[in-house]
């Protein structure tokens, strides 16, 4: 079956990069690419610029959606791979909600920092948005000039204090079965050993994943998640991170943290964040 994959682009370096790892993570399936350009700016930038000028900007940027197709077509020659653009004056996240829903998207790949980004940034702040609204399906950040590995390793970080939806497990078995890859489960545990409720949905997280290659990463509870995170996937030389995206979980607890706090957490690999 034809994935559908939509590409968010401000017209980067960083975006681009982001195109270029989805090209080659499904290299080997058949795949229709929409790259996505919204025009919406601020009101107050709007109101000081006149009719003909917004008209001129949007004409231009349809010009850069086209040869941004064009490009991909001519570095991406990929029989399986087909490219789309959408144009939208919506703003990024309400564009993207409409175009995952009118194309059927399975996923959803971008960059950690748009065209202003500082490099200090854990992600730019069009990347929290999306994190944090993006319910329809999964969304995969890739870092900044990340040179493209199969992700043969990929580590999920879980607290095991909530059982899994079918659908979550579903969109993490796909990631598995791309390159019939490792999953590394990783729990941080806040104390000496695991509740009632966290053994159960740990027995339950075996079962669904029993036809995978799997393994269990217990790690103490210290006050630097993020750091340990990095520190694991270094050690282990995970290519992919996996997260599920539910409330109170360790991304909502990221990207509710000031700028300045998640300087520790740069994702030195994808992030892959699974929709509860």
């Amino acid at each position: 079956m034809k994935k559908h994959i939509l590409l968010p682009t401000d017209f980067s370096d960083n975006a681009w990069s982001a195109a270029v790892y989805a090209l080659k993570l499904f290299a080997h399936e058949e795949c229709r690419f929409y790259f996505l350009h919204s025009t919406k700016m601020h009101i107050s930038t709007m109101s000081n610029m006149t009719n003909k000028l917004l008209d001129h900007m949007s004409k231009a940027a349809l010009k850069d959606l086209n040869e941004l197709k064009e490009m991909a077509e001519h570095t991406n020659v990929n029989a399986n791979h087909e490219f789309d653009i959408i144009l939208s004056a919506d703003n990024l996240e309400d564009a993207m909600s409409m175009a995952i829903a009118k194309h059927h998207i399975d996923l959803v790949v971008m960059g950690t920092k748009g065209s202003t980004g500082a490099k200090e940034i854990f992600f730019g702040s069009n990347t929290v948005r999306i994190i944090k609204k993006t319910k329809q399906c999964p969304l995969l950040v890739v870092p900044d000039d990340f040179d493209f590995a199969i992700p043969s390793q990929i580590a999920f970080p879980t607290d095991f204090t909530r059982d899994y939806a079918d659908r979550e497990l579903k969109y993490l078995r796909s990631l598995i079965e791309l390159y019939d890859s490792k999953i590394r489960i990783v729990c941080i545990l806040s104390k000496d050993k695991l509740t009632g409720v966290q053994e159960y949905n740990m027995t339950m997280l075996e079962s669904y994943l029993e036809d995978y290659d799997y393994s269990f990463h217990f790690m103490p509870n210290y006050a630097k998640k993020t750091e340990e995170i990095n520190d694991f996937i270094e050690m282990l030389e995970v290519n992919m991170l996996a997260m599920v995206n539910y409330k109170h979980s360790f991304i909502e607890s990221i990207v509710k943290e000031p700028v300045i706090k998640k300087i520790g957490f740069h994702p030195i690999v994808p992030f892959y964040v699974i929709p509860d």
